[in-house]
């Protein structure tokens, strides 16, 4: 019987090892690979000419997800203490943007904040100066924390809304603050959300390219942006876009490892 049912498993096995284990494959031997056609490690060395192009991604990431934390860490708590039947309306109100392609969304953004924009309309209307937002930085990560927002407040919304009342209660009774109910008891009892919630905005905001392009009029030049133009784009080569999305995927498994080894045994609430 046990034999039978892991037959049942063999369509996934096979799904999985044609979809994710083939392509990777087949980059990482791309990285390895000459344009001649030759094992070569040229395509790392040559890397080190878009230092600059790493370094940008992952400090707007690393910001996009510190933004999202302090926005989606409040949100989720408030979502978590109210009743079960507001939980469920305001969870749907709050998922309702993410059933809308992404371009769409990010466009809506642009259309918002660009020179001619909602936004400086309705400031030209008290006379204000017009804001030059768009095709910067700071549109990059409103756009990167707009659309990741939600993989942040669902993973904590999760962890806290599982809490018993009691602890917090408890702890109350024997004289902790407020500040001290959420760094004693809160905090490590959500932190397993947390960091599932950092690990789902950093990586997606590391590899976005599409954000970037919209939002930042193509002049801050990420590394989704940069792997699409090895491949797509006139500066063809594919081998070094191999290499990059390589270095790349090891980077974000390293980070994942790391949050899933400080996110495991903090589940214990802290000592009053």
């Amino acid at each position: 019987m046990r034999t039978k049912t892991h037959l049942f498993s063999i369509p996934y096995i096979v799904w999985m090892a044609f979809f994710v284990v083939a392509p990777v494959i087949i980059v990482l031997v791309y990285a390895f690979t000459s344009p001649a056609g030759g094992f070569s490690t040229e395509n790392f060395q040559n890397m080190t000419d878009y230092l600059g192009v790493f370094g940008r991604s992952f400090w707007l990431a690393f910001l996009s997800t510190v933004l999202c934390l302090a926005l989606g860490y409040p949100l989720a708590f408030v979502l978590s203490r109210e009743r079960s039947h507001h939980q469920r309306i305001l969870v749907m109100l709050f998922m309702l943007p993410m059933w809308m392609n992404m371009l769409l969304r990010t466009y809506a953004w642009l259309s918002i904040i660009e020179n001619t924009g909602l936004l400086n309309q309705f400031l030209a209307i008290f006379g204000l100066k017009p804001l030059a937002i768009a095709n910067t930085q700071g549109a990059i990560i409103l756009g990167m924390v707009y659309n990741f927002l939600p993989f942040m407040v669902l993973p904590i919304y999760s962890v806290l809304s599982k809490i018993d009342n009691s602890y917090i209660e408890a702890a109350q009774d024997l004289g902790a603050h407020p500040g001290g109910v959420f760094r004693r008891v809160l905090l490590p009892l959500s932190l397993p959300g947390v960091l599932s919630g950092i690990t789902m905005v950093f990586v997606p905001a590391v590899s976005t390219f599409v954000i970037s392009r919209i939002m930042g009029g193509s002049k801050f030049m990420l590394l989704g942006d940069l792997i699409e133009m090895q491949f797509l784009g006139a500066a063809y080569n594919p081998y070094l876009g191999s290499a990059i999305a390589f270095v790349m995927m090891i980077i974000v498994m390293v980070c994942m490892l790391l949050m899933n080894k400080f996110g495991s045994g903090d589940e214990q609430v802290v000592a009053l």
